[in-house]
């Protein structure tokens, strides 16, 4: 069944828009639109197949053209243990591939897959293969493994030529109808052969432009020979390092280009590092990438695709017009709205969640856990809980919910639980909605995150069965005289301002009046004079507080237990990206301290760094010290409810729950999962001691006779 792209392309569409939803001849194969949901990974592939095979058949649903996979692994002598992707190392894995391109086949749309030899990038410590690479140098990996990759031979060549020519076979026969060559992002063979830096051969594989060039050509030329008949070829490239002539650089591509920009049948365009290439917002905007990419359409007559975190359908006219691509690429915005093709055909563009730009989509496949999006609580999901992000079941026996709080989990919820038909009060205390969104959305660099607030607040402004009020303060009597059957509390956190945090586990007293946290940020009460920021927080607030007070003129100093600044942000691809800018903006960075007031010995009103393995000391001469450690939730109200439990029954009260921060201090998209879900679990029987989710369980090998297993 094609009816969800034959849909698409029978609705009268914005005249302004009609270029988006053309079909686009890749190949053998054609595209029935434009948008292109290109290869990312999703932290589930082989071991939640299911999973992750409904996640890309909501892409399919939602409009996208072509759905393709993340990278997969070709050959056991190329695997990244820890990190968990699909893998075609024999057809044994051509049923878990062949439920992906039914699932997207059943949409109408085209299914892609990323063939990727890691090489360096592969430590492989499940196969524990010895790592091949173009020259004989450590493995390129997150974690410095102790590994160092062994040059290939003619003979390691020939063999992983023939290796992908094999996975590209049986990724025909399990249906997929565009195979890729993957040279990008330093996660790929024939980048690492592309680059100067990598590769230091002397014979016809390394030197020159060509001979670096080779190993790439003879894969897409295999590829092209083995399933071009019927799949289309695509080659994901990455054009520049931005090291300069020391590694790969657009020059030296568009070069390239000019010698064989007709062999594939597309060319996927990124930059050559995925942190770079997958900026957040923070550092990145939309269409960013841009000024790397151009020029490179010119040199082919092939569809070129690329990305640029694109939520704008106008920008997305504009790439396309100016002649910069055929297609929009996207992976972080098709995970914060599967369904944004579809929205852009029926003009919907005003109920488009568009990608803040976060990269907590990322954190998954860094911590090899299920995705999850700030701006789309289903996503991962779709099959373990059921979640459609566009689907909710109509509401239960209940009718009326009050919600006692207006920021990331409160806006969810009352959104979900509106859409299912409840009868919904919102109550705020401040004279604006957001809670923490609408504060962070105010320091340097974040300011896209306010698309988690605009798109809620446009969602409940459109339903008259949600009812919102400003400046409400709520005390236990106002819940037991309003009266309402349910009562979720998302009444947010608070900051500590006594530095417990991951290290000091016991309240210190630091000295009155020149203690600030990340709360007195907000409310507008900024430090002056020497200022340090405390960071045991270990996310991004840290390192944008700080960048905050060095442009409100202070000098700035940010101390942290951690071995880096902002440790957390390694999994969103941004540690070494904030870490250099504020070293730029002359921010001072101490790491491996702690911030310890005075005691008995010492005057109280002086504080100190602390080493935390030598336990050197040093006096801080500092102004103000900023504390961004842990928070409490506020919990008060929940607490005063209790102490009146017995009448609840006569207040009609049925319920009482808590919810985001409130319940448990974590990031804005736990605080919308927390929202979504008691939005999607009210008026369901729950069983507390059943797995609330489904599980894909690996099928057990047959038992062995362990008596006679070693015997020879």
């Amino acid at each position: 069944s094609f009816k969800t792209i034959h849909l698409i392309l029978n609705m009268e569409v914005d005249e302004r828009y009609k270029i988006l939803f053309e079909p686009v001849k890749i190949g053998p194969v054609v595209a029935p639109n434009r948008f292109y949901q290109v290869p990312h990974c999703n932290g589930m592939g082989y071991r939640d197949v299911t999973s992750m095979a409904a996640l890309r058949a909501i892409k399919a649903e939602g409009g996208w053209g072509v759905v393709c996979t993340e990278q997969v692994e070709i050959h056991h002598t190329s695997e990244i243990t820890p990190y968990i992707e699909l893998r075609i190392w024999d057809d044994k894995d051509l049923p878990v591939l062949s439920r992906i391109t039914n699932a997207v086949h059943t949409h109408g749309a085209l299914a892609g897959i990323e063939l990727a030899y890691n090489g360096m990038n592969g430590p492989n410590l499940y196969s524990r293969e010895v790592p091949l690479g173009p020259s004989d140098l450590p493995t390129a990996t997150f974690s410095n493994d102790p590994v160092q990759a062994r040059a290939m031979t003619k003979r390691d060549i020939t063999n992983l030529r023939r290796w992908h020519r094999n996975a590209a076979l049986r990724s025909k026969a399990a249906g997929f109808d565009i195979v890729y060559v993957y040279g990008a992002h330093g996660l790929g063979a024939p980048q690492h052969f592309l680059s100067r830096r990598y590769n230091q051969r002397t014979d016809e594989y390394g030197g020159s432009l060509k001979n670096r060039a080779r190993l790439l050509i003879e894969l897409i030329e295999d590829t092209k020979e083995a399933v071009g008949d019927t799949c289309a070829v695509a080659c994901r490239i990455g054009v520049d390092e931005l090291i300069g002539e020391e590694g790969i650089h657009r020059e030296e591509m568009l070069e390239l280009f000019n010698e064989i920009g007709e062999l594939p049948d597309l060319w996927d365009l990124t930059l050559c590092s995925w942190d770079i290439d997958s900026r957040t917002s923070r550092f990145g905007e939309e269409g960013h990438q841009e000024p790397f990419v151009t020029g490179f359409k010119q040199l082919t007559t092939k569809p070129v695709v690329g990305v640029g975190r694109f939520t704008s359908p106008d920008a997305m006219v504009s790439q396309i017009r100016r002649g910069v691509l055929d297609l929009i690429g996207a992976a972080r915005p098709s995970i914060a709205d599967p369904f944004l093709p579809k929205k852009i055909a029926e003009d919907r563009l005003e109920d488009i969640r568009e990608c803040i730009g976060c990269n907590i989509c990322v954190s998954g496949d860094m911590t090899m856990s299920p995705i999850r999006c700030t701006q789309n609580p289903t996503m991962g999901e779709e099959w373990r809980k059921g979640w459609h992000p566009e689907k909710i079941h109509t509401k239960g026996k209940s009718q009326s919910v009050l919600i006692v709080g207006g920021g990331p989990s409160g806006l969810e919820c009352a959104r979900a639980l509106g859409r299912r038909g409840y009868q919904v009060t919102l109550a705020e205390k401040n004279k604006e909605l957001g809670g923490r969104v609408a504060q962070e959305s105010r320091l340097p660099g974040l300011a896209a995150w306010s698309r988690v607030l605009d798109y809620r607040l446009g969602q409940i402004r459109q339903m008259e069965n949600v009812d919102t009020y400003l400046g409400s303060d709520v005390t236990v009597e106002d819940i037991l005289e309003f009266g309402s059957e349910h009562v979720v509390l998302a009444t947010g956190s608070s900051w500590r301002n006594d530095g417990v945090g991951r290290h000091h586990l016991i309240p210190q007293k630091f000295p009155e009046g020149k203690t600030y946290t990340p709360d007195d940020i907000f409310a507008g009460r900024l430090p002056s004079g020497k200022v340090v920021i405390y960071d045991d927080d270990h996310y991004y607030l840290g390192g944008v507080i700080a960048e905050l007070c060095q442009k409100n003129g202070c000098e700035v100093t940010l101390v942290t237990p951690a071995a880096v600044v902002s440790s957390w942000t390694v999994h969103t691809l941004e540690q070494e990206i904030i870490e250099a800018d504020l070293l730029k903006k002359g921010i001072r960075i101490l790491t491996r301290h702690v911030v310890q007031p005075g005691n008995n010995s010492t005057p109280e009103s002086e504080l100190y760094s602390v080493h935390i393995y030598t336990k050197e000391t040093s006096i801080l001469d500092c102004d103000a010290l900023v504390l961004v450690t842990a928070r409490l939730p506020n919990s008060e109200l929940e607490t005063g409810m209790e102490k009146v439990r017995n009448s609840w029954a006569d207040a009609g009260v049925k319920s009482l729950t808590r919810i985001g921060d409130a319940l448990a201090p974590a990031t804005i998209a736990a605080a919308v999962y927390s929202g979504h879900r008691y939005a999607r679990e009210l008026d369901e029987e729950i069983d507390p001691d059943a797995v609330p989710f489904e599980r894909e369980l690996t099928e057990i090998a047959p038992e062995p006779d362990w008596k006679t297993f070693w015997q020879e």
